[in-house]
């Protein structure tokens, strides 16, 4: 049978499926690629009467303003230091998570708790940035009051002390994702062939040994994709995370500006369009570099848990 063959078959043969990927991908189409061609403002002196085509070429004159400041480094410098501290921790986490929630038999507390884990992941960055700041208020806020009434210590200036942060984003991150990735890993969990914990436990096998030898190698290709997409956009950050949560303070701009903040900062305060795009293109490249190198040494360590 030839391939063209073969290909009609299965066009025929799955043709339901393949309509109802029809929305997925106009959306795709729509949102992602036909926005692409703008990619030519970061090379070009943008201005608004003559528009996008009808603007000068610039080079890369957009790229030498954004590299010879010292935005660049720190927001290059943020953005990857905290997606690979989120990266790392929230992968951790989510999986002994997932573990545990295995390892629940009553299916109505098991569900209990993944729709717990879950719900922080739903609620608007704008309603967690309110949380925190009930919590971290220098005034009124509960993480104070503890402080002076527990330890009598002084109250802290949360939102003008840059030092804390780092540890505040990381929290709030992982508070936010680390149950909807667990549910993830769940999913793949309970996909296991329980004949392999049967055969275990015959053998002696202790919880721990069941988790190490059984369980994690066989949810090991989850992890790999789930970690690989996750370095794919190691350089775009979570904008309401950056800029919602620290409610946009200057005195907190070095520790949590991050590249998308930048570009919006730069659109907003500036209007400069050109070095705002050149910002963003110099994002999607090195993002796109990333996952083909990270690609790669999966694939010289497993060929199939690569994912191309």
């Amino acid at each position: 049978m030839s391939k063209l063959s073969r290909l009609k078959r299965d066009v025929k043969k799955y043709k339901w499926l393949l309509l109802m990927t029809v929305p997925g991908i106009i959306y795709l189409f729509i949102n992602n690629y036909i926005p692409m061609y703008g990619v030519i403002l970061a090379f070009k002196d943008y201005n608004y009467v003559d528009g996008i085509w009808g603007s000068a070429w610039s080079g890369l004159n957009n790229f030498k303003f954004l590299f010879n400041s010292e935005d660049a480094y720190i927001i290059t410098r943020n953005t990857l230091l905290y997606n690979t501290v989120f990266i790392l921790l929230n992968l951790i986490l989510s999986v002994l998570i997932a573990l545990l929630i295995n390892e629940i038999k009553d299916k109505v507390i098991s569900r209990f708790y993944q729709s717990t884990f879950l719900l922080p992941h739903i609620i608007s960055m704008v309603v967690v940035a309110y949380l925190v700041f009930s919590f971290l208020n220098a005034e009124n806020g509960l993480v104070n009051r503890l402080l002076i009434k527990w330890f009598t210590m002084d109250g802290i200036s949360w939102y003008g002390e840059p030092k804390y942060w780092p540890y505040v984003l990381v929290i709030v991150n992982a508070w936010k994702n680390v149950g909807y990735l667990s549910i993830i890993y769940f999913a793949s969990i309970i996909g296991i062939d329980k004949e392999y914990y049967e055969a275990a436990t015959i053998d002696g096998a202790s919880k721990w040994k069941q988790m190490t030898r059984i369980t994690i190698p066989l949810i090991m290709p989850v992890i790999v994709t789930m970690t690989l997409l996750a370095v794919s956009t190691i350089l775009r950050s979570d904008f309401g995370l950056f800029y919602q949560v620290p409610m946009n303070t200057g005195a907190l701009i070095p520790t949590t500006q991050t590249i998308d903040t930048f570009v919006y900062r730069a659109m907003l305060q500036s209007g400069d369009i050109g070095m705002s795009t050149a910002a963003g293109f110099y994002q999607s490249v090195i993002c796109f570099f990333l996952i083909l190198i990270a690609n790669a040494a999966v694939r010289r360590i497993n060929k199939q848990s690569a994912l191309f």
